[in-house]
């Protein structure tokens, strides 16, 4: 086990979707390894470093990928509107079956976090053949009752914070569909009507991210290109529900039940129900669910350790 090491990509590129994108794409590790896909969270966080130091560099043979409209992918949302353009659920799991035929693999584990595990599932049902082994946290599928959870739920456990947010947008949708009307003002021509609702969503984020105490506040929203393209990525997904039928992953995952896959959740992370991780683990005969007591959204040194157990027991 080597989860201290963060080895330097040895190839990367972007690729051409065909529509306007333009997906960059990295490798690390052994070229002869057994090949693994990163898939971050957000949407719209990209795939920084640290995500390396979960794998055996020596064993792994990890791509890397910054999702539509963030990080290295171009265009930007933070910069262009035109990033939101044909950047869906679909369009995702549709680049990374380009990738994986672009650098010649086979099947490859999923490694995926947050969002990150909405779309591991979602290319997983799709491609089921494709994946040989999957590692999710803080896991999610995006579904309404998810989305409604992160805003009106959680806006009864936090009332002042949650109001601020919806002091921002018109009476009459209010009790509706959060996200999307956000993501509305993101969109404005009036620069500081856009920064003052990625500001708000942003600190809504903080709010839940930590479960008692005051919010700490995330860096990366330091930057406002950052911050507004971050923010308009995931009121664009979180609006539409992730742009999926409600069963999209739930109604399809007998078709995963040769896949074997280790699950986490922190018992204290409110970002989402436990229960929807808990249904997807109960219709995946091979997968294992681990409620971490102590974590929240984050990955705390629990969480770390069985990503890093995991991972190095499917390295074969």
């Amino acid at each position: 086990m080597s989860a201290d090491v963060v080895g330097e990509p040895y190839a990367s590129g972007m690729l051409a979707t065909g529509d306007g994108h333009h997906v960059y794409w990295e490798e690390c590790g052994n070229p002869d390894g057994k090949p693994a896909v990163v898939l971050h969270g957000g949407p719209g966080s990209g795939a920084s470093p640290s995500w390396r130091r979960y794998f055996d560099l020596s064993r792994y043979r990890v791509v890397l990928l910054d999702q539509r409209g963030c990080g290295r992918s171009r265009p930007h949302a933070g910069d262009d509107l035109a990033a939101l353009e044909h950047n869906t659920t679909a369009h995702l799991v549709a680049d990374l079956e380009a990738l994986r035929t672009l650098r010649g693999i086979d099947r490859w584990l999923l490694l995926g976090a947050s969002w990150g595990s909405t779309l591991a599932l979602s290319y997983a049902v799709e491609h089921p053949d494709r994946v040989s082994e999957m590692v999710l946290w803080a896991v999610v599928t995006t579904r309404e009752r998810d989305v409604h959870w992160l805003t009106h739920v959680m806006g009864e456990v936090y009332p002042e914070e949650f109001d601020r947010l919806l002091a921002l947008l018109p009476p009459d949708e209010r009790g509706g569909n959060v996200p999307a009307a956000v993501h509305r003002l993101l969109l404005s021509e009036d620069a500081a009507v856009r920064d003052e609702a990625s500001l708000a969503w942003c600190a809504w984020e903080d709010r839940l991210a930590a479960v008692s105490g005051p919010p700490r506040p995330d860096p990366r929203f330091e930057d406002p290109r950052f911050r507004l393209g971050w923010t308009r990525l995931v009121t664009h997904y979180f609006g539409h529900h992730a742009f999926q039928a409600d069963d999209a992953i739930v109604g399809r995952l007998d078709r995963l039940a040769h896949v074997p896959a280790v699950l986490l959740r922190g018992r204290l992370d409110i970002a989402s129900p436990l229960r929807s991780a808990y249904e997807v683990a109960s219709l995946m005969p091979r997968a294992t669910l681990h409620v971490v007591e102590a974590d929240a959204h984050g990955a705390g040194d629990d969480t770390r350790a069985r990503i890093v157990a995991a991972l190095d027991r499917f390295a074969g």
